[in-house]
Parts: structure tokens; C-alpha cells; sequence
């Protein structure tokens, strides 16, 4: 279960067993409890949310334009305040042409292996990926695994933090859920590249493959899902701490699964086609 999931089970006032023994019992660190949402001012949140909502209107914007931008509207901001914001939301520039990233230089990079693949079949190809969350008062972030062909996200969670060895747990249990797929396609982002998520990959042998810098669209599935659940959820919501946006995210992974149909799917729902081609 999801440590954003355990969470809820503690019961600060039991007066029987006290908050550290539940978190013990439920292996979560106490200070994942007591998280607060990222000390950012006001402004700063303001600014990260236009960010957000601004990344999928021009994905290619640097932090020059950005910065202009942000003036034009009326915040004084310089282009350090902007790059550090933009990294704080993960905004991922798309270049004509792959270029160098600052990933991390002690990883591997591998090839990208979709160029001319047709998707025909579930658990195929996996997509991964980390997106921002804004809340009222703070900001967590989404991790979240799509199928493909079917477009049934397989697994998920939600952190204040984004490590590789949490995307790579989220990633076993998927594993141990639904069965391994043929690829993993992720960008080069330091949680994917790092020893502790390939090294997993590999365990189950899978296959690695990775976006070229500077080509979102290399990952297209999980960025579309993105744009999705933000703006049919998220942004109308804006919840106002961890707990709310967990279990707001919850209740929209369930509706985009089970209810929400797709027309490239002939309206079938991500869970009815994945469930029909596992079956098969």
C-alpha cells in the first residue's frame, strides 16, 4: 500500500497506542506524518501554479521567456527566482533538437525504443513519470505509471519528496500487480537513471528505455495524463493539505479508470480494455 495510503490509518487521538507506535506498525517515518506542505511565500505558489498551467500551453519556453512573462503579469522576478521555481515544478523544456540534460552525471542513460513502435496489446509499454501538485498552501508530487495501449494507470502515489527508491517501490508494486511489461519508457530525470530504479527494471527484465532531452513528446502518454487529470481535477479543486489531495487523486484515478470512456478506446474505460486484453 502506498505510504500517502497508510497515512490515513493513523488515529492521533487513540489514546492506546500512541503516534509513533502506529507509524511503526505501519513503516512510515514519523516525519513523513508530520509533513507540512513547502514553507514557499504566497507569491511563490502563485507564480509555480501560472507555471504549471502555463507549461502546457508553450512547453517550449525557457526560463528568459518565462521570465518576461511573469513580469508582464506584474511579479518582479529575476531569472534565478524563475529557474529555481521551474525546477521546483519539474518544467521540462522542449528543444527542436535532444540535448544535454543536468541529470545525474554518475547514471546510465539508455536508448529510447519506441521510435516506429506500434502499441498492439496491454502491458507492452509502460510510461512513468513525476509531475507537480499544487495545494492551497503547498505543493506535493505525483508519481504515476500508464499502460499504453490501454491507458489504465497501473500504479501510483503521491510524495512531498521525490526519490528514486519511492518511484522505484511504486514501480514493483505495479510489477507485482499486474504483471511485468515488455518496456519502461521514462525521461532521463535522476529517480530513473539511478542505480536503485534500473537495477529493478533489470530484476524483472524489462526493458529501459528513455526520452532524448528535450523530447517530452518521446513520453506523450503520461504527459497527456497529465494535462488531464489537472485540468479536470487539480486546478477546479485546489485541496488544501496532503490528506485532501491524496484522497481527491484518489477518487479521480478511480473515475479516469473505471467511468471516464475514450473514444480512441471505441468508449471502452482504461480498467474494461485493460482488463479484457490481460484476459485474453
Amino acid at each position: 500500500m502506498p505510504v500517502a495510503k497508510r497515512c490515513l490509518f493513523i488515529e492521533p487521538g487513540n489514546i492506546k497506542i500512541s503516534v509513533l507506535k502506529q507509524c511503526a506498525i505501519l513503516s512510515i517515518h514519523r516525519s513523513r506524518y508530520y509533513y507540512e506542505p513547502t514553507a514557499e511565500t504566497a507569491e511563490n505558489l502563485a507564480m509555480m501554479f501560472w507555471l504549471d498551467k502555463q507549461y502546457f500551453e508553450t512547453p517550449f519556453y525557457g526560463v528568459l521567456r518565462l521570465t518576461a512573462e511573469l513580469i508582464d503579469i506584474g511579479y518582479a522576478v529575476n531569472q534565478k527566482r524563475v529557474r529555481r521555481l521551474m525546477k521546483l515544478i519539474g518544467w521540462k523544456t522542449l528543444y527542436q533538437q535532444p540535448r544535454t540534460t543536468i541529470a545525474d552525471k554518475a547514471s546510465y542513460k539508455y536508448p529510447y525504443l519506441l521510435k516506429g513502435v506500434r502499441f498492439v496489446r496491454a502491458n507492452q509499454v509502460w510510461e512513468i513519470d513525476i509531475t507537480y501538485l499544487p495545494m492551497a498552501k503547498g505543493f506535493m508530487y505525483l508519481f504515476a505509471i500508464i499502460d499504453v495501449y490501454t491507458r489504465f494507470i497501473v500504479g501510483w502515489d503521491i510524495s512531498n519528496t521525490m526519490s528514486a527508491e519511492w518511484c522505484a517501490s511504486i514501480t514493483e508494486e505495479a510489477i507485482l500487480a499486474h504483471g511485468k511489461p515488455e518496456i519502461i519508457n521514462s525521461d532521463q530525470g535522476s529517480q530513473f537513471t539511478s542505480e536503485v530504479h534500473t537495477a529493478l527494471l533489470k530484476k524483472h527484465e524489462i526493458q529501459i528505455s528513455m526520452d532524448g532531452k528535450g523530447r517530452a513528446i518521446d513520453n506523450i502518454y503520461i504527459e497527456r495524463f497529465w494535462r488531464t487529470i489537472k485540468y479536470e481535477d487539480i486546478y477546479l479543486k485546489v485541496y488544501e493539505n496532503g490528506v485532501s489531495l491524496y484522497r481527491g487523486v484518489e477518487r479521480y484515478m478511480h473515475f479516469y479508470n473505471t467511468k471516464r470512456k475514450h473514444q480512441h478506446l471505441d468508449n471502452k474505460t482504461p480498467k474494461a480494455l485493460y482488463t479484457q486484453q490481460v484476459a485474453a
